[in-house]
């Protein structure tokens, strides 16, 4: 494996499955599966999910929530998320527990970062959720933190998409992928892969990101061992 320790970028929607909304049980376990595939061969793996599949959306006078509610309505999502997953591992016989950023016993252990190294060491994996705990943080940002926490090597953003284009592929299909970009490309350019503090804090502490679609069987392994898959941003 050419990574050692990883922090996996999940989206809630992706626990959806086609449905859209809610957990989709056989989804998720295709997931954990995967996940687990590499804790066996000898992978540290940090996942921070979002919480997109029950709730998002940043508040609007018309909807009459403020952003700061819908952001933490949003990190409560990303608990219900992260418990999900730890029980689908747990069915594929791979030890994991449930980290937050706000405080919740006894749904959740109160995130630290050397409990969280030390569950690695052991051979568990670690699911983060509640985002940083603070409002007007997205979950990319969250991952990015996270990572640079517990010194993973890598961020392995999980998307629905095979990489970072120039323009959106979906609507755009002249759309050019790239192998490789610079995190100040990225910037520059203003591509919505992540936002621009989750990239920042990736340049400044030379954390490299692996954008790679999730839905290809077998993408989390091939990218863990080095294959060129996807885009990297560095």
């Amino acid at each position: 494996m050419k990574y050692k320790r990883i922090l996996l970028k999940l989206s809630g929607e992706a626990l959806a499955g086609e449905a859209g909304f809610g957990i989709d049980s056989a989804r998720v376990s295709e997931i954990a599966g995967e996940v687990a595939e590499i804790a066996r061969l000898g992978v540290q793996v940090g996942v921070v999910v979002g919480g997109g599949n029950f709730f998002r959306g940043i508040g609007a006078p018309e909807t009459g929530l403020r952003r700061i509610s819908v952001d933490y309505m949003g990190m409560l999502a990303t608990g219900i998320n992260a418990i999900a997953l730890r029980d689908f591992l747990a069915a594929h016989e791979i030890k994991a527990s449930v980290m937050s950023a706000i405080d919740m016993p006894p749904i959740a252990e109160s995130f630290s970062p050397q409990a969280a190294v030390e569950q690695l060491d052991q051979g568990g994996v670690v699911v983060f959720s509640a985002g940083t705990g603070s409002p007007y943080f997205s979950t990319d940002t969250a991952a990015a933190l996270r990572a640079i926490e517990i010194e993973a090597e890598v961020v392995a953003k999980a998307t629905k998409v095979d990489g970072v284009y120039d323009k959106d592929p979906v609507r755009f299909p002249e759309a050019r992928r790239y192998d490789k970009i610079s995190y100040a490309e990225v910037l520059s350019q203003g591509l919505a892969v992540m936002d621009a503090t989750a990239v920042s804090l990736c340049k400044e502490n030379n954390l490299p990101v692996v954008v790679f679609d999730l839905n290809l069987p077998g993408n989390i392994r091939r990218m863990v061992s080095g294959e060129e898959i996807g885009t990297l941003i560095y």
